[in-house]
């Protein structure tokens, strides 16, 4: 898990730094159809989460299973500058 709250370095600044290999090798095995929209490795205070979108444009997380009724913004962030998805987290 990342330290930082934010990356502005890198081949992709918005995908936290520690997720970025995971991610690539991830999607790799994808079923058809599937792509990843959002990840967040939860950065000490939250679960990790992979919001995938289905050939239907269903979006879900990964980690947890849950449906996440959004087609975007999936992440809000809370008072210390820390993302999460409200469907799915509660602070750890």
């Amino acid at each position: 898990m990342c330290k930082a709250k934010l990356y502005k370095s890198g081949p992709n600044p918005r995908i936290d730094k520690c997720m970025r290999g995971f991610m690539m090798r991830l999607k790799v095995h994808l079923r058809e159809g599937h792509k990843i929209v959002a990840c967040c490795c939860g950065h000490n205070k939250y679960p990790m989460s992979i919001v995938i979108e289905d050939e239907y444009k269903n979006h879900y997380d990964l980690v947890s299973g849950e449906l996440i009724n959004r087609t975007r913004k999936f992440y809000k962030r809370d008072k210390e500058g820390y993302y999460y998805i409200p469907e799915v987290v509660s602070p750890l």
